[in-house]
């Protein structure tokens, strides 16, 4: 397929994507896209390990902090950008790197995402309003009466799938399961997949150790900052929700750090799952990787 390949290299967080990255597009002298869609948003570094600005230097990165926690940005928006931004190194790069730990993102530029209607403004407000009123609760429930078929099947306690799935039911007053085609788009380049693979209670140790290395680096601060936005959907994620409980005197911090390493670690598993539903993944250790032609 005209010479050109996608290296896909994803695996569950803390795993050593982006220093293995970074080695493999050294190798190709080529550039490196982010999948993961925690770090496209700027006043998050901290808490979602986005690549340091000595990491940056070291390989042009796209999709890192590029948007904000106030912008609304979806798979199907990643992967329009995406395709573009490929069809443009492709003209100087035989390979590209596409990293990350959101499968659906991955999922979206290798295979392509099925085409959704467009969403009112005033009703994406309501749906946010329900949630924020009823919480997850109040999602399971309208997603389950609304579409019964994909509630067996989503991952309910993902708010923004279940928020997503109940924009498009009350948009068109059908269910979310009609849009979803399933089909594989066709691409003009190759895919090459890797996961990386490691040690279950290798990758327990990886995580908490990490966790400890954002509370050394300031995450309680940036909680602290994000704090008055955490109704957004963007800070709904692991790091920030569990330290705005100890904001709210629900726990301590001592538990709310011990909650982020479980959270975490749940996290972590949920991806392992995702990637393993995929058989084209090719599993590997990092060293292995960094070693792969």
């Amino acid at each position: 397929m005209n010479g050109r390949t996608l290296i896909v290299i994803a695996g569950p967080t803390a795993s050593g994507k982006t220093e293995a990255a970074i080695q493999v597009a050294k190798r190709h002298h080529t550039e490196i896209l982010n999948a993961d869609s925690r770090q496209f948003y700027r006043e998050m570094s901290i808490g979602t390990a986005a690549p340091t600005p000595k990491e940056l230097l070291q390989v042009k990165h796209h999709f890192v902090q590029h948007i904000s926690i106030f912008d609304h940005y979806d798979a199907g928006t990643y992967e329009r950008e995406a395709l573009l931004l490929l069809d443009k190194l492709f003209l100087d790069h035989d390979t590209v790197v596409l990293t990350g730990g959101s499968g659906l993102f991955i999922d979206a530029v290798c295979n392509g995402i099925d085409a959704m209607p467009d969403i009112d403004p005033a009703l994406r407000k309501q749906v946010n309003d329900l949630f924020q009123e009823g919480g997850l609760a109040a999602l399971q429930e309208a997603v389950q009466r609304l579409d019964p078929e994909y509630y067996a099947i989503v991952d309910r306690k993902n708010p923004r799938r279940l928020l997503r799935a109940l924009e498009v039911c009350l948009q068109t007053g059908q269910p979310y399961t009609t849009f979803r085609t399933r089909t594989t788009a066709k691409r003009d380049f190759d895919i090459v997949k890797y996961a990386l693979l490691w040690d279950r209670q290798e990758l327990n140790n990886r995580i908490n150790q990490r966790v400890e290395r954002m509370l050394a680096q300031g995450l309680v601060d940036e909680a602290r900052g994000l704090y008055p936005h955490r109704h957004l959907n963007a800070l709904n994620t692991v790091g920030y929700k569990e330290l705005f409980d100890y904001f709210d005197e629900k726990c301590t911090l001592g538990e709310a750090v011990e909650q982020i390493k479980l959270n975490t670690r749940h996290y972590a598993k949920r991806q392992m799952t995702w990637l393993r539903k995929d058989p084209s993944y090719q599993w590997v250790s990092p060293s292995e990787l960094v070693g792969t032609p």
